[in-house]
């Protein structure tokens, strides 16, 4: 039972780490110059929704890999 909860609280980490990741880096991408002048609240909300999607999908490819690779490391060494 206390596996499970050591595992979620890894999993919240890593998604929040990857999506403040992935905000970090749309940051530097000029989205604004594609919306009309008065948007930039909207234009931030879309940041944030984009920064989002990509920090949970590169969170799970991750958590994904590393459970693929304990799982290959008790195979080979149980």
């Amino acid at each position: 039972m206390q596996f499970f909860g050591i595992d979620a609280v890894i999993r919240i980490i890593c998604h929040m780490m990857f999506i403040y990741v992935s905000f970090w880096a749309m940051q530097s991408i000029r989205l604004e110059q594609f919306f009309k002048t008065h948007q930039t609240s909207q234009v931030r909300l879309l940041i944030v929704l984009f920064s989002i999607v990509i920090g949970y999908t590169v969170s799970s490819f991750f958590l994904e890999f590393l459970a693929l690779c304990r799982n290959l490391f008790i195979v080979f060494f149980p």
